[in-house]
């Protein structure tokens, strides 16, 4: 007996019905990268593994799904290496490539490599799918799509005001209300870490912080301890968990708190800036909320850092984020280059839609028309008449065989099809029509002629 077929864990096939709702997720998102003049790039799904190696931390290193090297890779693996049983050793003798990890990387290797034919600040949006080896789970998966607009090249603070407006945007047309932005800054983060002494532990501090809403106050304390941060320092940030107050009342402790580290108080004039400036311009649908906490655990970032979550009714990780990254085209070696990006998170979009309900009605209707098939004539008739509506923008179609009356109608019905047109001897005979509404049951004739009239009442 065959063995019954499965796919890897953390991906997942897609029915018609979740092609069509996820490509209505793209063609907004896409719609709205275009009217902020960003451009589309496509890079491959592998890179080699020096590329993304070291971009994103240590635990994103591990998340990394590496590729093993064609032909008889453990052949040219010497015996001291093979016989150490050490991952980090081995890796890099059987492995020299890796799917990517995220559009950010690669897009900076892209700007590298394509330099002297980018015209600077280069705004480009990417839609394509990522690997990470992660532990899959609600609105988590180990294949996924991103969404991602980035701009290299300048910066300025202007870029993140319209990164924010951007969200709003496809927010918006999404129907998505009650979404939150929540901003931060790594510099204000850096400039914590200084003030409470743990300056030297600013990756663990950050990484720990990061995951408060995960593993809550004291599981961060206890990974931060862990790390080798001191109780002392744990202790003087430890009002940052709980801080309140609107956007600007929280600058105001921030700059207090933050006004012997020059990066800190840089750090709180960039969020100051992004924030006046938004409420000045004003969003329509999504709020924009200080987050001294997050710190987005890639070691990338630099400036101001972005995470979007869903609405309050909604429980779901965040459904996108981004922030300024200083300093990575410098990594492939080109310096001063300045970026920032956001990114979509589809699937978690898609969920956040479906539990809301929130997808257009006739979202699943991919055929508007179906011809009932009587028999050779009947069919070519049908055929003809199909055609001139494909022509009109109709979704139509002819079954394909002359099937019993009753099969067919099971068709129409199981594929939603709200219009069945009946062509039959005496329709030929009077060169007509008979359109049966699924919905109300109600049958009406039109001529073939006269194909509009139906048209008008399609809509």
């Amino acid at each position: 007996m065959a063995q019954k077929p499965t796919i890897p864990k953390g991906t997942r096939d897609f029915s018609p019905s979740e092609v069509i709702k996820r490509n209505y997720i793209f063609d907004i998102v896409k719609k709205h990268f275009k009217t902020f003049g960003f451009q589309p790039i496509e890079t491959p799904s592998f890179e080699n593994l020096s590329t993304l190696m070291g971009k994103y931390g240590e635990e994103g290193d591990r998340l990394i799904f590496k590729i093993l090297n064609s032909g008889d890779f453990i052949s040219k693996v010497d015996d001291v290496t093979y016989s150490s049983k050490k991952s980090s050793s081995l890796t890099p003798k059987i492995s020299e490539k890796a799917l990517r990890y995220d559009l950010t990387v690669p897009f900076a290797r892209y700007v590298v490599m394509h330099q002297n034919e980018i015209d600077f600040p280069f705004k480009r949006y990417q839609i394509q799918p990522v690997w990470r080896a992660d532990r899959p789970q609600k609105g988590r998966f180990r294949e996924f799509f991103q969404c991602d607009a980035d701009v290299v090249g300048s910066n300025s603070l202007l870029q993140e005001v319209e990164l924010v407006q951007l969200y709003d945007a496809v927010f918006t047309e999404l129907k998505l209300e009650g979404v939150t932005i929540k901003l931060n800054n790594r510099k204000i983060l850096a400039g914590i870490a200084e003030v409470i002494g743990a300056k030297q532990h600013l990756i663990n501090f950050t990484v720990a912080l990061d995951k408060l809403d995960k593993i809550g106050e004291e599981g961060v304390k206890k990974e931060m301890l862990a790390k080798g941060i001191s109780e002392q320092a744990i202790e003087k940030a430890a009002p940052l968990f709980s801080l309140q107050g609107s956007n600007i009342e929280q600058l105001a402790i921030l700059e207090q708190l933050l006004a012997t580290s020059e990066e800190g108080v840089k750090g709180v004039q960039e969020l100051k800036f992004i924030i006046e400036t938004i409420d000045e311009l004003g969003l329509e649908s999504a709020n924009l909320a200080i987050d001294v906490t997050l710190a987005r655990g890639l070691n990338y970032y630099t400036g101001a850092i972005f995470e979007v979550a869903a609405p309050e009714n909604v429980k779901m990780g965040s459904i996108g984020g981004g922030g300024r990254y200083d300093d990575l085209t410098g990594i492939f070696g080109l310096k001063n280059v300045s970026g920032v990006g956001i990114s979509f998170g589809l699937d978690r979009i898609y969920l956040v839609l479906e539990e809301l309900g929130l997808f257009p009605e006739a979202i699943d209707q991919s055929l508007q028309v179906l011809c009932v098939n009587f028999g050779e004539k009947e069919a070519l008739v049908a055929l003809k008449l199909v055609s001139q509506l494909r022509k009109l923008g109709v979704k139509a179609d002819v079954y394909p065989s002359s099937a019993k009356m009753q099969k067919q109608m099971k068709y129409a019905n199981n594929r939603q099809v709200p219009f069945v047109i009946l062509i039959g001897d005496q329709e030929l005979a009077n060169e007509s029509f008979v359109v049966k509404n699924m919905e109300e049951g109600s049958q009406k004739t039109y001529k073939i002629s006269d194909l509009n009239s139906f048209i008008q009442d399609l809509k």
